[in-house]
């Protein structure tokens, strides 16, 4: 392999773990929201 193989295997790789990173993290939120609704809706209830 030479150094351009190298270079744009590990910018694949580096986008790749982005784009898992912004995937997780916006599982985690929806998740996250998804619990905490109810206990908001009770405080706009007052």
């Amino acid at each position: 392999m030479d150094l351009a193989s190298v270079y744009y295997l590990g910018v694949t790789f580096l986008l790749f773990a982005l784009f898992v990173a912004i995937v997780a993290r916006t599982y985690s939120r929806k998740r996250r929201e998804k619990e905490e609704a109810p206990k908001y809706r009770m405080m706009d209830d007052d």
